[in-house]
């Protein structure tokens, strides 16, 4: 098979990675007004952001099996459906909890993408040159993050809630329209089998393994902390800062720019310096960001400024870090790379979810509890990595022990 054959566009791949976080972001500012149509509270409306995260890290949990043993093409066009057609189904939801089963499909066939470009990139390239090209996919997915809140405040204003849905249905469909026609299959290495018990006994293989397990809850707790702020900061900045929806989006715009601005350098940098100095250099960027939020909440009046300029310093240190820390999990066994992205994606989801919900509850009338939380994610994150580098230099001086045992 040719290679240019083989490789997907690239234009493709960030497309379809852009599903998922497109459908997880846009609806953010009309959720304080979601809460008043439906007439519930706010902690309920969450969950429609909560199970969300939790339908998109169950589903990866089989896209990558699924893909491992039939392809990753014909699986990904089959989670692309099932993503437009449950968001007409959000769309119309006439109660709450028809429109929280309407997001649980939703991301259950937007997940697809989010795994599944990770496998095929892995599928193609080598570990160092799969960082480098992940940042790329990455800093242009970023635009997704970037634009959603900013939009669904405007549709939100203009049209209603449900305008954000119809914006997301449309979108997948062009999206699946292109991928039918310019989507090349990158798996020719099929795993046999796609049972239950297949697909459990590879992932407890790679959870055995701590340098898999370090770089995949490395990446999670990074991430962690972005789920936790955009779990947090709706509230925080409509009912405690006293800001519009539409004020939410633009200043969101400050964290896609960090985070486009790490992936950036991700991918310049990551074929010189390697995966491990990358993590290190990200968490370094983060650790400066959350100082930042800290000394902002101590010393100066809460501000939708001193809230979103640190956060963008620390999803600028997550776009160098987040490429590379992905690479390390995917590259430790590639022969299951779409098993590997799928639990990756599930730890990051999980995570998630749990911090979303967590963030829900806990905050009143203070903005600290959501800062001490994207410490903790940021701290625990790059113990994970410590961990993962450790392990690996364990195992690499056990290899050289037996081999010159073997001498």
């Amino acid at each position: 098979m040719n290679l240019e054959r083989r490789t997907p566009p690239t234009a493709m791949l960030i497309a379809v990675t852009m599903t998922g976080p497109l459908a997880l972001n846009i609806f953010q500012p009309s959720m304080p007004n979601m809460a008043r149509v439906f007439a519930t509270d706010y902690a309920t409306i969450q969950l429609s952001l909560t199970l969300f995260l939790a339908g998109v890290a169950v589903g990866q949990l089989f896209y990558g099996p699924l893909s491992d043993r039939f392809g990753r093409r014909p699986v990904l066009l089959g989670g692309l459906t099932l993503y437009v057609l449950s968001s007409l189904v959000a769309m119309v939801a006439p109660t709450v909890e028809f429109l929280i089963l309407g997001r649980i499909a939703q991301a259950l066939g937007g997940c697809a993408g989010m795994v599944l470009t990770r496998a095929m990139v892995r599928d193609i390239y080598t570990r160092d040159r799969a960082a480098s090209v992940l940042a790329y996919i990455v800093m242009a997915m970023a635009v997704a993050p970037a634009i959603a809140p900013a939009i669904g405040g405007y549709l939100e204003s203009w049209f209603g809630w449900q305008a954000s849905f119809l914006f997301v249905a449309v979108f997948g469909a062009l999206v699946m329209a292109a991928a039918t026609r310019w989507l090349h299959e990158t798996n020719f290495q099929r795993i046999e089998g796609a049972s239950l018990g297949t697909m459990i006994g590879i992932y407890g293989r790679l959870m055995r393994q701590p340098v898999y397990a370090g770089y995949a809850l490395s990446v999670a707790f990074s991430t962690g902390a972005f789920f936790a702020f955009i779990g947090g900061a709706p509230y925080v900045v409509i009912e405690l800062i006293g800001a519009s929806p539409q004020d939410y989006g633009i200043y969101f715009i400050l964290v896609a720019v960090g985070y486009m601005t790490g992936s950036f350098i991700a991918g310049r940098l990551s074929m010189r310096y390697g995966v491990d100095r990358m993590i290190r250099l990200g968490v370094a960027i983060s650790t400066v960001g959350v100082v930042a939020m800290i000394a902002a909440a101590i010393w100066l009046p809460l501000s939708l400024f001193g809230l979103f300029a640190p956060m963008g310093v620390i999803a600028m240190g997550n776009g160098v870090s987040q490429p590379s820390g992905v690479s390390g999990a995917v590259s430790v066994d590639p022969g299951v790379a779409g098993s590997a992205s799928g639990l990756l994606g599930f730890s990051q989801m999980a995570l998630g979810g749990l911090l979303t919900f967590i963030i829900g509850h806990a905050l009143s009338n203070s903005a600290w509890q959501l800062i001490i939380m994207m410490a903790v994610c940021t701290a625990v994150g790059y113990a994970a990595f410590v961990h993962a580098c450790r392990s690996r230099l364990r195992a690499a001086r056990a290899t050289l022990s037996e081999a010159r045992a073997g001498d």
